[in-house]
């Protein structure tokens, strides 16, 4: 054990867990209606408890467990067993690399959340992220960083695919799972009503750019040069294309808005996270400058031409970032051309026909939509009993 990288990423672990619990929720909160701000906390955190136990007893063995198919890790480690204190992944105790890894499993399926708020179902919410989490994000996980059939000597040669940190177990899985459920759910009944709080999403966006220090410069597993370099290129990434995105609005409405300004850093920080561990300041500057445009504009296609009611724009910041970054690893020679496409069409593939019967599987158990009276009233007093703001007292 490493006394140095043990308590990095202990670190790094409270960081990427604060992206969720409040940065996440506070993003998302504030973009929704006052109405349904509690319904966005309520199924962040309660996701965050869930995917945790999920992890605990299978999530962590399917992805990191010692199975020899390459295809998933197996069940020798459910619940932990064989486990210690004293037992190690690295340079660091294994039981830190679990904690450490079940942050990215409760952001993860939590990301999806902005694709159905406003109109999903609390069961639905719980039972398809409990059961993506375990049947589409853990394999994936351990296809590329559990030693499966994408990692180096795998299906694509020598050179497995590279995703430092989640471009496509992360934000590919979760922003095609989201276009998928925003499809499947049609649009919400009234689109137009502005984000009820600008102040919440800056603020979510602001904790979420911290604690993407941890995701990305965790993901080094080190206490080292290369986590170090992770974290500037992250910086510099999101800093990038939260100005690009603030121009282009600029240039195409007349106006820079802050909800704009904020959604640029996350995809600024979406398209660097794949990438992190290879790149340098000058290539992640150009990563950062274009991905606030681009994702900005497939914002666009997604809303008003495809008119899919993705609510938050997961897929299009999220899963676009996560795309375009990883593609940007062959462009700068830092992988291999077949293997980096090759891991998205596969993953892309995989994601969206796990997605689309999970869906199909759970809305036969529980209802996908609220009906439309819940929708209307909100899902804050509907479905929880609770408002977030009371003006008479």
């Amino acid at each position: 054990m490493n006394g140095a990288d043990t308590a990095w990423i202990i670190v790094a672990t409270a960081l990427v867990l604060f992206m969720t619990l409040p940065g996440l929720a506070l993003f998302y909160g504030g973009l929704v209606r006052a109405r349904n701000v509690l319904s966005v906390f309520m199924q962040c955190y309660a996701i965050a408890c869930l995917m945790s136990i999920l992890w605990l007893a299978f999530g962590y063995t399917i992805a990191f467990g010692p199975g020899e198919s390459g295809y998933w890790g197996g069940l020798d480690k459910m619940f932990l067993n064989g486990v210690t204190a004293d037992s190690l992944s690295g340079t660091l105790p294994e039981v830190l690399f679990f904690a450490f890894q079940m942050t990215f499993a409760i952001i993860t399926p939590a990301l999806i959340v902005g694709a159905y708020v406003e109109r999903v179902g609390f069961a639905f919410v719980l039972s398809f992220s409990g059961l993506w989490m375990l049947l589409c994000y853990a394999p994936v996980v351990h296809w590329i960083w559990g030693g499966g059939i994408m990692a180096d000597g795998g299906i694509f040669g020598e050179v497995g695919v590279k995703d430092f940190a989640g471009g496509i177990v992360v934000h590919e899985t979760a922003g095609l799972a989201a276009l998928i459920i925003a499809i499947f759910l049609g649009p919400r009944k009234n689109r137009t009503t502005p984000p009820h709080n600008p102040g919440y999403v800056v603020i979510g966006a602001a904790m979420l750019w911290v604690g993407w220090f941890g995701f990305n410069g965790g993901s080094q597993l080190a206490a080292d040069g290369g986590a170090a370099m992770a974290i500037t290129v992250t910086h510099i990434s999101a800093a990038a294309a939260s100005l690009t995105w603030a121009l282009w609005e600029k240039i195409k409405y007349g106006k820079a808005s802050v909800v704009g300004l904020v959604t640029g850093t996350i995809a600024g920080l979406a398209s660097i996270t794949p990438t992190s561990g290879f790149v340098g300041p000058i290539e992640a500057l150009i990563i950062g400058g274009i991905a606030g445009i681009l994702c900005q504009e497939l914002v666009n296609l997604v809303r008003n031409k495809l008119h899919i009611d993705d609510t938050l724009d997961v897929f299009a910041v999220h899963g676009v970032g996560g795309i375009f970054g990883t593609i940007m690893i062959a462009v700068f020679g830092h992988g291999a051309w077949i293997a980096q496409l090759g891991a998205l069409a596969v993953v892309g593939v995989f994601t969206t026909v796990v997605t689309i019967a999970l869906i199909k599987i759970v809305g036969a158990f529980t209802s996908l939509r609220v009906d439309v009276e819940t929708e209307t009233n909100g899902l804050d007093i509907t479905v929880h009993g609770e408002r977030a703001y009371d003006m008479t007292s």
